[in-house]
C-alpha cells in the first residue's frame, strides 16, 4: 500500500529523495498566487520540505494547513518546529473532513501523481477552494523526469503526472478553469482556478 510505502521512507526522504535546491524551491513559489494573509492547504505536505517557502509567501498574518496520509511524514515535518500560524492534519485527500471553502490557495508540490484517486482528490480540493481561489501542482523537475523515476519504483510505478490533454480534462470535469500548464526540462507547474 502507498501509505505504508512513505511511511517506511520517512525517516530517510529528506536524504535520499526531497530537492535539496533552496533556489529551485525559492523560485518554484514565487510563481504561485499566494498572498500575505493567504489561507493555504499544502496537500501531500511529506516531510514539509515547501513548508518554509509556502510560510514565506503567506507571512505571519497567513494560515497554513498541512495535509499527509503518512502521519510519519507529517510527523518529520512537525517535529521541524515552523514558525508560523500553521496545523497539521493526518487524512487523505479524498476525504479531508474540512469545511467548504476555506482556502485561498491550494499547493500540491511533488505529491499529485501519488494520489491513487486523482478525480476525487480534484474533487475535494475544489470544495475545500474558495470561489475564485487557485490550485497549484508542482514539481522541480519536468512530467517526464518525474514519470520515469516513478517507472523505476515497483511501488509507485503507476503514479504518474498525466499529459496535457487529461490534466486538463481531470481539472475541468472538477470544476477549474483558466487551466495553464507548464512543463519544462527544471520543473513543472500546473495552475486552474475554482469556478467562481
Amino acid at each position: 500500500m502507498i501509505r505504508t510505502y512513505f511511511n517506511e521512507k520517512a525517516a530517510n526522504w529528506d536524504e535520499a529523495v526531497a530537492e535539496k535546491d533552496v533556489t529551485k524551491l525559492e523560485e518554484m513559489a514565487r510563481r504561485l498566487t499566494i498572498e500575505p494573509g493567504f489561507t493555504v492547504l499544502d496537500v501531500g505536505t511529506g516531510t514539509g520540505v515547501f513548508v518554509p517557502f509556502i510560510l514565506s509567501r503567506i507571512g505571519g498574518n497567513g494560515r497554513l494547513v498541512c495535509l499527509d496520509f503518512a502521519e510519519e511524514m507529517l510527523n518529520r515535518a512537525q517535529a521541524k518546529g515552523f514558525a508560523g500560524n500553521i496545523e497539521y492534519i493526518h487524512a487523505n485527500i479524498v476525504n479531508t473532513g474540512l469545511n467548504d471553502e476555506i482556502f485561498d490557495t491550494v499547493v500540491c508540490y511533488s505529491s499529485f501523481p501519488h494520489f491513487q484517486n486523482k478525480p476525487g482528490a480534484l474533487n475535494e480540493i475544489n470544495r475545500v477552494l474558495k470561489k475564485g481561489g487557485r490550485l497549484f501542482i508542482c514539481h522541480t523537475s519536468s512530467r517526464l523526469t518525474i514519470n520515469d523515476i516513478h517507472r523505476q519504483i515497483p511501488q509507485v510505478q503507476n503514479d504518474i503526472i498525466p499529459d496535457e490533454v487529461e490534466m486538463r480534462q481531470l481539472l475541468s470535469a472538477a470544476g477549474f478553469t483558466e487551466i495553464s500548464i507548464y512543463d519544462h526540462d527544471d520543473n513543472y507547474l500546473t495552475g486552474a482556478t475554482k469556478l467562481g
